[in-house]
């Protein structure tokens, strides 16, 4: 089985809705993020926060579980101003160093897919910033 990933930028209070929705892209902002797992979300707030991954995963609890599998997570919102304010130079650090972390090399990550779902996710954090929303992360079990 594998895993279909959303990330949505909405109101505070919609995260009910976004996991009871099945296209979540049909409905709010957001971006396509094809195998971004709870863990690497940790790994990404580590990296750019450097809170301990215990911390982060402790963050990332989901705010919603369905009994079809589906779960939504908060982003926190220093890992949320943290991307809105990432710049070209940084990006590509940060990409890369994501690429070498153990959770994204484990799935064979190409550092070019690294950078540009990070790219998609920072002009995301963006929008939701400008527009006074969070963003949660969308993830449902595929059946093959």
């Amino acid at each position: 089985m594998d895993i279909m990933t959303n990330i949505i930028a909405a109101e505070e209070d919609e995260f009910t809705a976004i996991g009871e929705s099945t296209c979540p892209l049909d409905e709010w902002s957001g971006i396509e993020a094809l195998g971004l797992d709870t863990l690497k979300v940790a790994t990404l707030h580590c990296l750019l926060t450097g809170d301990s991954m215990q911390r982060a995963l402790d963050l990332y609890e989901p705010v919603y579980v369905s009994e079809n599998e589906t779960i939504v997570l908060r982003i926190a919102g220093e890992l949320m101003e943290k991307l809105a304010a990432l710049d070209e130079e940084t990006l590509e650090d940060l990409a890369g160093e994501l690429a070498a972390s153990e959770e994204f090399e484990a799935d064979e990550w190409d550092p070019e897919d690294v950078l540009a779902q990070l790219t998609e996710l920072a002009e995301l954090a963006q929008l939701a910033e400008s527009q006074g929303q969070n963003l949660f992360v969308w993830i449902t079990l595929v059946r093959e």
